[in-house]
């Protein structure tokens, strides 16, 4: 090691869904490297997907993550159905949109509760903060057993759900199964407006950043299964432009693939802070209502407000789904009929963690021949890295133990799911 150069390592990030750690190497006062190493090997979904059909397909997907399935499998099904020319009706839109819901209730529930908040309140695990906030863990468990409850309904199962299919479910729920949920949803909004609350007087870090902030932006709805991909400079795309926008890239430490945009070469956010940056018009009256009362102008460049935004859009889903839950859905076919064809399609939707892509080639006999995903943890990671940087540069480098704290918690404000990004690598052979 050369002279006055230091390094410090967080072997295994805690908290996030996945491996990996960070490295952070100094010269004197100065930051030479910072570096979000994921070592979670790959997993290849895209190649165990080449050969399989188009409903195999989105079984397989929901596999990729354990926390946000639902929209592996939405964005699956709206690639397939554009593939197809298939439109779906309104109402299996509209029960899509309502188990997109359960999938951001439980999801957000769970990293604002027991993943982020510990780290703005001085204990190293949501079980320790229990102790001193029981009240508010168990609040977030069970506002997390609520969007459970959806997934259970309309997917078949809480955990990687099985009812979803090319054109609609397998199965159609029943009335009375939504009807039952209207009263703990009820006081599930109430909950999800204490928590957002709550967060929002949470002491935040003196930390900003210049983001190009990225998300799906629909005309008479908040972003979850539709939308142009926008930019907060004025960029309008459709999906299937995706590529010719944003690539990405594999660097050495790391075995997801980064994303940077084509037409900047700059890293850019995506996830709670872009979409509630570039659509709180678009918010329920209900979370609309309390993002006023909150004191945080949006859009925000402080990455630690991405808690706040978490809870506006656990308001939000909420608010929604009681919607859903309160209206008359009844009996009908749950799928569109289809018919194999050959096509290609693109689709993106909002995961909790952000802008997911997928495209799929699909050949005559209703197989596919390639596919591509585009998680939204791996189109953070030269933002995240950006901002390690920022913020490493502007701490007391002769604490190394807070230096690695900071670190670790700025890395939770993106909840990243490690596990979700790691879904390929490149392989070049070089032959002598």
């Amino acid at each position: 090691m050369a002279e006055n150069e230091r390094t410090i390592r967080v072997a295994a990030l805690t908290r996030v869904e996945g491996e990996g750690g960070l490295y952070v190497r100094l010269r004197g006062n100065a930051v030479e490297e910072v570096r979000l190493e994921i070592y979670e090997p790959p997993r290849l979904f895209e190649a165990l997907l080449r050969g399989r059909s188009l409903d195999d397909t989105i079984d397989i997907v929901a596999r990729i993550c354990g926390i946000c399935p639902v929209a592996y499998q939405m964005s699956a099904a709206h690639a397939l159905e554009r593939a197809l020319d298939i439109e779906v009706t309104g109402e299996i839109r509209t029960l899509r949109r309502l188990l997109y819901c359960g999938e951001w209730i439980e999801s957000h529930a769970l990293h604002v509760h027991l993943l982020h908040a510990p780290d703005f309140l001085g204990y190293d695990s949501g079980l320790s903060m229990a102790a001193d906030y029981r009240e508010e863990v168990q609040r977030g468990l069970r506002l997390k057993k609520l969007g459970n409850a959806l997934l259970d309904i309309l997917g078949g199962r809480a955990i990687h759900p099985v009812n979803v299919a090319v054109g609609g479910f397998y199965r159609w729920p029943r009335r009375e199964e939504l009807a039952a949920l209207v009263h703990d949803f009820a006081e599930g909004l109430e909950a999800a407006m204490a928590t957002t609350r709550w967060v929002a007087g949470f002491e935040f870090p003196d930390f900003h950043a210049a983001y190009d902030l990225i998300a799906l932006v629909h005309p008479d709805e908040y972003p979850m299964n539709a939308g142009q991909i926008t930019s907060s400079d004025g960029m309008h795309i459709e999906a299937a432009e995706f590529e010719r926008e944003f690539q990405e890239r594999q660097v050495p430490h790391s075995t997801a693939l980064y994303c940077d945009r084509r037409s900047t070469g700059r890293p850019y956010l995506v996830g709670p802070l872009a979409r509630v940056g570039l659509n709180l018009d678009k918010l329920s009256p209900a979370a609309q209502g309390l993002a006023g009362e909150l004191g945080i102008s949006w859009p925000s460049s402080n990455p630690y407000h991405s808690i706040v935004a978490r809870g506006l859009e656990l308001v939000h889903a909420f608010d929604e789904a009681l919607d859903i839950l309160r209206g008359e859905y009844p009996q009908q076919p749950s799928r569109v009929p289809w018919r194999p064809r050959s096509g290609v399609g693109s689709a993106a939707t909002e995961a909790p963690r952000g802008l997911l892509y997928h495209r799929y080639e699909i050949d005559a006999a209703g197989y596919v021949t390639a596919a591509k995903i585009v998680p939204p943890t791996s189109q953070n990671q030269a933002q995240i890295e950006a901002d390690l940087r920022a913020l490493v540069s502007q701490l007391d480098l002769t604490d190394e133990d807070r230096l690695a704290a900071r670190c670790e918690s700025l890395v939770r404000s993106y909840d990243p799911c490690i596990s979700c990004s790691t879904h390929f690598l490149k392989l070049r052979v070089e032959r002598t």
